[in-house]
């Protein structure tokens, strides 16, 4: 009789038990909204303040998050092929940059031109620091990658980290350990005014790049014979070795794109910022790898939408003047909107939960 009882009191409780996972599921959705919410009215609120600063700062965290877009797709496009953190990858872009200081201002003198002449001294440092940068890293990944493809998954962990070293004091032997400046390449002259506050070259000149770099690498991913051979291999190495596709040149494909992204992204900075300094990489290299995570790492268009989320948060916190906690909460906000992501959903805002390959 009293087995009979318990049995029953356990069958009444399931059907509350069933209904807590999604109680859960429908309170952290609330939740959400509600965060969602509060940051939409805080952002109106700052519209309606002082449109004009708004506007500019609109603009210029678009600039800063194309810059972060650029470094994030290396990062995802190494990981989504050999599910490895690159760490090294931001020191690559510090490369791209210093690359581009030599070209454009010591080589070349371009702070001494103008018109069509600085144009292509500019041009011509931007594909000197795109095609160094995706020699050096299709260089580290032969060097210091390839042989541990089937390690574990420490070790190259591990190298990558060694290999982030290597490369800002490779830099710090070559530039020295202070910042190499220049005086601004491009005209800071308004283009255009927003309410009082003015929009010139320097930030143009991020997007003009930025943004048909991106469509570029979307066409050679999803067109080309290199791109369908480098998701191929993404998807199923062994796989991809019986279609009769060269696995090694699909990987070290990834790696120099990646490169010549991190390239282009230093050459970009150093127009917009006009100096650079061997550890350069390691902030932005961090940013740029919070956002191939916050939009889901190894998705390319997860890794945009995340560098462009965080170029938004860094300008809108320092550069907004109603009630923004500020510069020094920069970080802070990142990594709490990094770690609510993770835990409401830890495969990121566009990445998809993969099952283990070989």
């Amino acid at each position: 009789m009293g087995t009979g009882v318990g049995t029953a009191a356990a069958s009444s409780r399931r059907p509350i038990l069933a209904l807590v996972p999604r109680i859960r599921s429908r309170a952290v959705t609330a939740l959400g909204i509600l965060l969602l919410g509060l940051v939409a009215f805080w952002l109106v609120e700052n519209a309606v303040h002082d449109i004009g600063q708004f506007g500019l700062v609109t603009l210029n965290g678009i600039t800063n998050g194309s810059i972060y877009a650029l470094v994030a797709i290396g990062y995802t496009l190494v990981y989504g092929i050999l599910e490895l953190i690159n760490f090294a990858h931001g020191d690559v872009f510090s490369w791209g940059a210093m690359i581009a200081y030599s070209v454009a201002i010591s080589w070349l003198g371009a702070d001494n031109h103008s018109g069509i002449e600085l144009f292509g001294i500019l041009a011509v440092a931007l594909l000197c620091a795109g095609a160094f940068c995706a020699t050096l890293n299709v260089a580290v990944e032969r060097v210091a990658y390839r042989r541990l493809r089937n390690a574990p998954r420490l070790a190259p962990l591990i190298t990558a980290i060694g290999m982030s070293f290597v490369l800002s004091n490779a830099i710090a032997v070559v530039y020295g350990f202070n910042y190499v400046s220049s005086e601004p390449l491009l005209s800071r002259r308004a283009l255009f005014t927003i309410e009082g506050q003015s929009y010139g070259w320097d930030k143009l000149i991020v997007l003009l790049i930025t943004v048909p770099t991106l469509m570029s690498l979307m066409v050679v991913v999803k067109r080309t014979r290199w791109g369908k051979a480098m998701r191929a291999t993404a998807q199923n190495r062994d796989a991809a070795r019986l279609m009769g596709i060269d696995v090694d040149r699909a990987i070290a494909f990834a790696f120099g794109i990646g490169g010549a992204l991190a390239g282009i992204g230093g050459f970009v900075y150093l127009v917009y910022f006009t100096q650079g300094r061997f550890d350069l990489g390691f902030q932005i290299g961090l940013f740029a790898f919070t956002a191939a995570v916050l939009g889901g790492i190894g998705n390319i268009l997860g890794a945009a939408l995340g560098g462009y989320l965080i170029g938004f948060i860094e300008n809108y916190n320092s550069g907004l003047t109603w009630h923004a906690p500020g510069p020094s909460w920069t970080e802070s906000l990142i990594f709490i909107l990094l770690i609510l992501i993770l835990v409401f959903r830890p495969h990121g805002l566009l990445g998809e939960e993969l099952s283990t390959r070989s």
